[in-house]
């Protein structure tokens, strides 16, 4: 029997920035269930290369006759959610999800239970990017075109029109920065 290899631990600093391109870990599982560790990391690109790349890393393992697999890591989705199990072209569809809208798309990802369909639905109504979501509440009515009497304007607080806005549903928030606030209707 071969003796189990550790893994090797990520350094803090060694989280996937936005420049890593979204990839799997595949492991294999009869090297696995056996104390030995054998995979392969395997770039998001098309579900046909994927697969083909695990066959290859089956082929090598050091168990004769391996046949499954599992996602045991992954790198490069943002905080995106993988399930071990997840197809590959959730994985592909995923990696050009993320690839397109960045942290913002995992974070949307997430809201919505990992349902990509219903996060790439989301950006339909992308409000767009605010530093604060008082200033959205502010370009929603200046937008408009009604004009605030200068003596009034200092007694409107645009961050509670916001704030309600926000919990009365009529809009979801997500913060990917320091002033860097994105709002989504949620007609």
């Amino acid at each position: 029997m071969t003796t189990p290899q550790p893994l090797a631990p990520l350094a803090a600093d060694a989280a996937p920035t936005s420049e890593t391109r979204p990839r799997i870990y595949v492991a294999c599982l009869a090297a696995y269930n056996n104390g030995c560790l054998h995979g392969r990391w395997i770039d998001a690109t098309t579900p046909d290369k994927i697969m083909a790349e695990v066959r290859a890393m089956l082929a090598d393992s050091p168990l004769p006759d391996a046949e499954e697999w599992a996602i045991h890591d992954y790198e490069g989705f943002e905080g995106a959610h993988l399930s071990e199990y997840a197809s590959f072209a959730t994985v592909c569809d995923l990696a050009e999800f993320i690839a397109e809208h960045g942290r913002l798309g995992a974070l949307v990802h997430r809201h919505f239970g990992d349902d990509l369909e219903q996060a790439v639905a989301a950006f339909d109504d992308y409000a767009g990017s605010y530093a604060s979501c008082a200033d959205f509440a502010e370009a929603l009515h200046r937008d408009t075109g009604t004009e605030i009497p200068a003596a009034l304007e200092y007694y409107i607080d645009w961050s509670a029109l916001a704030r309600d806005m926000e919990l009365n549903g009529d809009i979801m928030v997500f913060e990917t920065g320091f002033e860097d606030v994105h709002v989504f209707w949620t007609r």
